[in-house]
C-alpha cells in the first residue's frame, strides 16, 4: 500500500478504481473553478460566495480580506494545475493527491472550529468542509485498491 501511495518511480500508470480517478477529475475542475472565482471576482468571493459581511467592516479591512481571498485563489490555482499535471503525466500520484485533499479539507474543517469567522449565511465551503473530507477518504481508499485487469 505504501508503494502505491509513494511510488519509487512515478509513471502515468494508475491502477486504482476508475471512480477515484474520475472523482479526482471532478475535484480538479472544482479546485480550478473556485481558484478563478477567488482571483477574478471583485470581492474575491468573500461576500458574494462565502457570505462574509464585508460591508460591516471598514473599507481598509474589506480590502485586506478581498486580497487574502485572491491570494488564496492563487494557491488553489497552483494546486489545480498540479492536479492537471498529475492527470496528464503522473497518474500514479492520484492516491497521494487524494491524501493531500483529505489533509487540506480536514484541516479547514478543524481550523473552522478553532478560528471561526463571522458569515451572514452558510458558505458553500462550510458545507464542503464537512462533505469533501469524507469523500476524499473514500476516494483515497478506492485509489489504493489495485484493480484487476480484464
Amino acid at each position: 500500500m505504501i508503494e502505491t501511495l509513494l511510488p519509487r518511480t512515478i509513471t502515468n500508470e494508475y491502477r486504482g478504481s476508475a471512480v477515484a480517478k474520475w472523482g479526482f477529475v471532478a475535484m480538479t475542475l472544482l479546485t480550478i473553478a473556485r481558484s478563478l472565482a477567488h482571483i477574478f471576482l471583485p470581492d474575491g468571493g468573500a461576500q458574494s460566495i462565502a457570505t462574509i459581511p464585508l460591508d460591516a467592516y471598514s473599507p481598509g479591512a474589506a480590502v485586506v480580506i478581498i486580497g487574502m481571498f485572491a491570494q488564496w485563489g492563487l494557491t488553489q490555482l497552483m494546486f489545480g494545475l498540479l492536479y492537471v499535471l498529475v492527470l496528464w503525466r503522473y497518474r500514479a500520484l492520484i492516491p497521494l493527491m487524494w491524501l493531500f485533499i483529505l489533509f487540506e479539507w480536514s484541516g479547514r474543517l478543524l481550523l473552522g472550529f478553532v478560528k471561526p469567522f463571522e458569515t451572514a449565511g452558510t458558505a458553500p465551503g462550510a458545507v464542503g468542509n464537512i462533505i469533501i473530507p469524507v469523500l476524499a477518504l473514500i476516494m483515497l481508499i478506492l485509489s489504493l485498491r489495485e484493480q484487476r485487469a480484464g
